[in-house]
């Protein structure tokens, strides 16, 4: 399909007045279009078609589509009707009354586009945020906040056992997929029964010692299907199959191969994978397990920031999905950096303590002159949670004089050197000068 930039779309004359007298005190669409104008324009996707064949759909009205569907979470069915019977929708998007819209199916090839091609957040969320800008209803220099969520991954958590388990059927049924007259050739009579069912019907060994004979075995069976679609009489496009390359995944990371056999991985002896490798579904080898105040989900974590001045409204102006086991330290830089790059910085940036140091404040002050506003970490130092060495409050802090008392030592001072910052902030070293290292245990 090639693209065919049209004009940008006034709402017809017939459309307006009719929408006006059905409504005349506005709602959330007639108010869009009177404040925004035309959101997205045809010319911003021409990377997403070729310059040969048929005319699409306008994707600028796809896409406009796309985000009154996601607002109103209707289906591509139930949004094609509103396209073609709601008098609001044609308002916002520039219709006659007599337009017919378009097919449901379009709007599933206008997302497949538009996720193929990695654009959609400057196609999309930036074109939105310029509008608003064009429209001062958020603007540069202002304050915003940043605070992060979990996002559940649409996958089912598995214990060790199951993971494997599921991978083994999971390949399985994709090769069967592939290549059902070879997979008969050469797959065990007993795999057919063994991995037949989901691994949601398995009925588990309860103690670890019972469990390990069934480990072995699918661990074992894994191994043998994964060379044998390596052989040279096995169709090639097998070697490239997602769930080969998923279950070779998950064996390296639940499997330990030595000389004689192969060895189910324990923590002591061969070692696992930290969390933030640990794939935990052959399905989503991106998600991953995290624990937050004592919450554990399976997925990712998503940043959000949103502007917060009471003039204006609040509206979001950042939002970045990133692995569940990232801290939220890790994303204030990046956060900053692409606000800066969007004209939106903040002049002062509301977050929790999980956001804050003192190198990411000097750090905003200095590349994008914004002041992060936080509460600073304090009594999370291990001194401090097995009452041995000294903690940070166990130090007499002057900040007047710049006097550190030591906890068995005379008064010490700190030097300050004339602007410089980070020891204004960041309170005292870590030791203060003077003692000894080797004597005593610091923070």
């Amino acid at each position: 399909m090639s693209l065919w930039p049209r004009d940008p779309r006034e709402v017809p004359a017939q459309t307006a007045r009719v929408a006006r007298a059905v409504v005349p005190g506005g709602s959330f669409c007639l108010r869009l279009r009177d404040t925004l104008g035309v959101v997205f324009r045809d010319e911003a996707f021409a990377d997403l078609f070729v310059v040969r064949g048929r005319p699409a759909e306008a994707p600028g009205r796809l896409a406009l589509v796309s985000v009154l569907q996601f607002v109103e979470g209707l289906t591509d069915r139930q949004a094609a009707d509103a396209v073609r019977l709601r008098l609001d929708w044609k308002y916002l998007l520039g219709l006659e009354l007599e337009d017919q819209g378009f097919d449901a199916s379009v709007l599933c090839e206008f997302r497949a586009r538009l996720a193929a091609s990695g654009a959609a957040e400057a196609l999309l969320f930036d074109a939105v945020l310029s509008r608003l800008a064009e429209a001062d209803l958020v603007a540069r220099g202002g304050r915003q906040r940043t605070d992060s969520t979990m996002v559940l991954a649409q996958i089912r958590s598995l214990h060790r056992l199951e993971l494997v388990g599921e991978t083994l059927r999971a390949a399985l049924e994709a090769v069967a997929a592939c290549a059902p007259g070879w997979l008969r050739q050469v797959a065990p009579p007993a795999w057919f029964t063994r991995y037949g069912p989901r691994v949601q019907a398995y009925r588990l060994p309860k103690s670890a010692s019972e469990r390990m004979a069934p480990a072995e075995q699918v661990g074992r069976d894994g191994v043998e299907l994964f060379e044998r679609c390596r052989q040279g009489d096995a169709p090639l496009f097998l070697r490239d199959l997602p769930a080969l390359q998923a279950l070779r995944a998950i064996w390296v990371q639940q499997f330990y191969r030595d000389e004689s056999a192969l060895v189910w991985r324990d923590r002591e002896t061969h070692g696992r994978p930290p969390g933030a490798r640990a794939i935990i579904s052959p399905y989503d080898l991106d998600a991953r397990f995290s624990v937050k105040r004592g919450v554990g989900w399976d997925g990712y974590k998503v940043q959000i920031s949103e502007s917060c001045d009471s003039e204006l409204p609040h509206l979001i102006t950042y939002v970045g999905t990133v692995p569940a086991t990232e801290p939220d330290i890790a994303s204030t830089s990046r956060v900053h950096q692409r606000l800066a790059e969007r004209g939106l910085t903040p002049a002062e940036h509301l977050v929790d303590a999980a956001y804050v140091a003192a190198d990411q404040i000097l750090a905003a002050r200095q590349d994008h002159g914004v002041d992060l506003v936080g509460p600073l970490t304090v009594g999370h130092s291990w001194q401090k949670k097995h009452s041995s060495g000294f903690a940070l409050s166990s130090f007499a802090v002057d900040w007047d004089r710049q006097i550190v008392t030591c906890p068995q030592g005379p008064e010490q001072r700190e030097p300050v050197l004339p602007g410089d910052v980070t020891a204004q902030i960041a309170g005292p070293a870590k030791r203060p000068v003077g003692c000894n290292p080797l004597r005593h245990q610091y923070v």
